[in-house]
Formats: C-alpha cells, sequence, structure tokens
C-alpha cells in the first residue's frame, strides 16, 4: 500500500472516531499522522496507541475511541511492553507495509489491518439497499457507533460565573449576606444547551430498502441526547417513535418502533403527514429554533404544493431544515419529482442518505448546525 493509501485509510479512521464521539478534528488528525510517522506503521499496537494518545481529549473518549478502533480495524490490540530502543528512532513513512516493513510475524499482523481497514472502507461507500446479509450487519454496528447531536448554543437563562458581564441581582445577595458591604461584585454567563433535533422518516414502499439504516441512525441520535430528540415517522400518516427508539439495543428499539408504525411500506402522503407534525407538535415548540432532518425520496401521493407549503411553515420556525434523500447518492440523479421540486427552495442543505458515509457526513451537517 503507498503511502497516500495509508493515509486516505488514518484519515478514514479519523472520521469514524470523530462520528463516534471522539473529538479528531484536524489538528487531533495530523497529530495521529505525526505519530504513526514516528512510531512506525507496520505494528497495529503502535497504530492502537498513537491514535488513542492523539485523538481523545478526555477519558469519557476512550472507550468510543476503543469502539471505533475495534470497529475500524476489526479488533484492539493488546499495549505491547515498553522496550528500549539502542539505535537511532527509525522514521519509515505511512505506508502501511513499506520498503522497511520487516520480516517474520509483524507484516501478517499488518496486512490483517490493512485488509479489515481497506473492505471496512469499501463497505462505508455502498448502498445500503445492495449490501449482503453480512454486509448489512457490519453496517448497522458501524451506525451504532455515530453520536448525531446538534451543535451547542447560548440559551436565554443564566449561571454563576468567575469571569463575564457582571450579575447585579447576585451582587446585592452578596452585600446582604455581609452587612450591605460589597465584597465581591458576581458574574454570570449565559448557560450552554444543544438545539433540539427533530428527524422526520418516510418509511413508505419507495423507502423500504432504507428506512432501516435511517431508523438507526435515529435510534443513535436518540441514545446521544434522549432528551433533545425526537422521531417521526412518515407514511399515510405521522407517528411518533421516541420512545420506542430510547431502547438501549438497536435490534429491540426496531422492533418496537416496527410494531408502533401502522403504515410501514404503505404510501406516502408528505403534505398531509408534514402539516399534522406542525399542527400538533411542531408549532407548540417542537420545531421551534431547533434542526429538523426530513428523510424521504419526495414521491408524494398528494398534492405538492401542500408540501411546499408545509415546508415554508417549517423553515418558519427552524433553525435549520435538511432533507436526506437516498436516492441523490446515484450518478446522474436530478431532484426531478413533484415533491422535491416543492422541497428545494425551504431547505438549508440537501444530502444523501444511501451509504454509511453519506450517514456520517449527515451528522457533520447536523452538528453544524
Amino acid at each position: 500500500m503507498s503511502r497516500a493509501d495509508g493515509t486516505a485509510v488514518l484519515v478514514g479512521f479519523a472520521r469514524a472516531a470523530r462520528a463516534a464521539g471522539v473529538p479528531a478534528e484536524a489538528q487531533r488528525t495530523q497529530a495521529m499522522l505525526a505519530a504513526v510517522d514516528a512510531l512506525g506503521p507496520t505494528d497495529p499496537a503502535a497504530l492502537y496507541w498513537a491514535g488513542r494518545l492523539t485523538l481523545c481529549a478526555e477519558p469519557d473518549d476512550l472507550p468510543r475511541y476503543d469502539a471505533a478502533f475495534a470497529t475500524y480495524f476489526g479488533g484492539t490490540p493488546r499495549p505491547r511492553p515498553a522496550r528500549t530502543r539502542t539505535g537511532p528512532p527509525r522514521r519509515p513513512s505511512v505506508g502501511f507495509g513499506g520498503d522497511d516493513a520487516g520480516t517474520g510475524a509483524e507484516p501478517t499482523a499488518t496486512l490483517t489491518v490493512r485488509a479489515s481497514a481497506s473492505a471496512t472502507e469499501t463497505l462505508r461507500h455502498r448502498d445500503v439497499s445492495t449490501l449482503t446479509d453480512t454486509e448489512r450487519a457490519e453496517v448497522r454496528r458501524l451506525i451504532a457507533l455515530l453520536a448525531p447531536a446538534t451543535a451547542p448554543r447560548p440559551s436565554r437563562r443564566y449561571r454563576p460565573a468567575s469571569r463575564g458581564e457582571l450579575d447585579p441581582a447576585g451582587t446585592v445577595r452578596e452585600m446582604l449576606r455581609t452587612g450591605g458591604e460589597p465584597l465581591r461584585l458576581a458574574r454570570r454567563a449565559r448557560r450552554v444547551r444543544s438545539r433540539r433535533l427533530v428527524l422526520l422518516i418516510d418509511v413508505s414502499g419507495s423507502m423500504a430498502p432504507y428506512a432501516d439504516a435511517l431508523l438507526r441512525f435515529a435510534h443513535a441520535a436518540v441514545r446521544r441526547r434522549p432528551t433533545r430528540t425526537e422521531v417521526f415517522t412518515l407514511g399515510t400518516r405521522l407517528t411518533r417513535v421516541t420512545t420506542a427508539l430510547r431502547a438501549r439495543d438497536p435490534d429491540v428499539a426496531l422492533t418496537h418502533a416496527g410494531r408502533a408504525i401502522p403504515d410501514w411500506r404503505g404510501g406516502t402522503r408528505l403534505g398531509e403527514t408534514l402539516r399534522a407534525f406542525l399542527d400538533r407538535w411542531g408549532q407548540r415548540g417542537t420545531a421551534r429554533q431547533a434542526v429538523v432532518v426530513l428523510a424521504s425520496d419526495g414521491w408524494e401521493r398528494g398534492d405538492p404544493a401542500l408540501l411546499g407549503e408545509q415546508l415554508a411553515r417549517l423553515s418558519r420556525l427552524a433553525y435549520r431544515v435538511v432533507w436526506v434523500n437516498p436516492h441523490a447518492g446515484r450518478v446522474g440523479y436530478q431532484p426531478l419529482t413533484g415533491g422535491m421540486v416543492a422541497a428545494l427552495p425551504h431547505l438549508d442543505a440537501f444530502v444523501a442518505g444511501h451509504s454509511l458515509a453519506a450517514l456520517t457526513e449527515l451528522v457533520g451537517v447536523i452538528g453544524n448546525g
């Protein structure tokens, strides 16, 4: 494997770790590449520790990193004992098996890491509707590692702080405790709170090949922030499945959701179901200043004009409206269906949702909101 291929594999792993909740931003990813370059890419244990020491910022990140490493590379290597090096340190390139890869058992382990990483990277870009049962099971495990969450925002409420603007009420309370003497000026800062995430998932017959993956994505979002995430399914009627998706196990959660959805693989009335959502939930606060993700292929049995009207209402309420269309990942796709033509003017983002890589991109779109 060339140096460029090895770097691509490592960058792909950093993306997977970031999707799992590890703060693997660009600066930490560069540090990981430099660490692997210094330690040598032929040892899986060195690769594991190079990533762990550079990508993780706090103890809570370690379980997420271990899970991401095990899924991406096919196992977490045991830490090897420290050893002293008598000669000058070698600095092989990040080639994953270059001229200085060595001999013996070490290249065998490296080949295993290479093959697993390459297979996982290929699988990330496969359309979920074309997967075999084994591949689908692997993708389901990878989706469970995703951590969809909106970006934090300052709330209207304040909290005591050591720095920040002057807190007049807090200062007066302190003066009452000290007999009227202003010994300390109280200060305050705004509390930080994440925006609400609302997922509206089309479960009609045309979306059947992708509904399982999208509902598992929704389960990962509910598990990440149970009190700030709402999930509804759209078909011929609106169904709230947030409670069903709060089960810890994804398979159990989807079983509960399947029992709650009466119109699974039925028709699609996006305009009517979206109006029902806005009248009952959105207008009352669920969609206000929230990031709303609507996953559908845009096939509308009703009037597309009604869908456009309801999306205009939604865009006025929500902070951002994101449309996920699995067909957008196909070469030559054009949003020509009546539903998509009516929806596009009211969207803040339009992304594909046909593969694990597309769902990972969706995590970034949600987090940037």
